[in-house]
């Protein structure tokens, strides 16, 4: 398997400064720009064509916080993170709130695809602003706990450094990143179902 934080020269961890990581990305990847080899033989183009593409498929994976941690969690484990089989402590309400708003939006939708007086469709679109603006509520709030948990992540660094040695030490770290993995999972497939919904009222 390759290690990307390898490839861009990274102590494995779970957070990373964005704006380091780009700086670093970008001074690597310069070198090898099919834009810098144009001049250089086949050979040495394939090169870095492969090389450029393994950096930035590096960087692209180790920007996002869920991504990084599925594969800190295969490096570490030697196995991808199981697959999400129970809602993560802590996010039963947010599950129960998400299913819910997004059955009423598609009842709502379901009706508003009926319908074809346009009086009728002025009073929908007054609706459809309404769903839209609970949906944008939920999603601020997906986004908060998110961004707590981002928090999190970047606190646990030292503790993740510190017992880079020490197995024992590293195994509760190592389940508190898999718990979080899942929950960084859940943000982005909700994040998604309302999305997709703000667009579906949108037209």
């Amino acid at each position: 398997m390759i290690d990307n934080f390898a490839l861009l020269n990274e102590p494995r961890r779970s957070w990373i400064d964005p704006d380091a990581l780009k700086t670093k990305f970008l001074a690597l990847s310069s070198e090898v720009h099919p834009d810098r080899v144009h001049n250089a033989s086949e050979a040495e183009k394939q090169a870095a064509n492969q090389r450029y593409s393994e950096l930035n498929a590096a960087y692209n994976c180790l920007r996002e916080p869920k991504e990084r941690l599925q594969h800190l969690l295969e490096l570490e484990l030697g196995t991808k993170p199981k697959d999400i089989q129970r809602i993560p402590a802590g996010t039963m309400d947010e599950f129960f709130e998400v299913g819910q708003l997004c059955r009423q939006v598609d009842t709502f939708l379901t009706e508003k695809s009926k319908v074809t007086s346009p009086m009728l469709k002025v009073q929908l679109f007054e609706r459809s602003q309404e769903w839209t603006d609970k949906l944008n509520t939920l999603q601020q709030k997906i986004n908060a706990r998110r961004e707590t948990v981002i928090s999190e992540l970047q606190a646990m660094n030292p503790a993740w450094e510190a017992g880079l040695n020490n197995s024992i030490e590293r195994k509760p770290l190592l389940e508190r990143l898999e718990e979080i993995y899942r929950l960084l999972s859940y943000f982005a497939r909700w994040s998604e179902q309302i999305q997709e919904r703000i667009v579906q009222l949108s037209f």
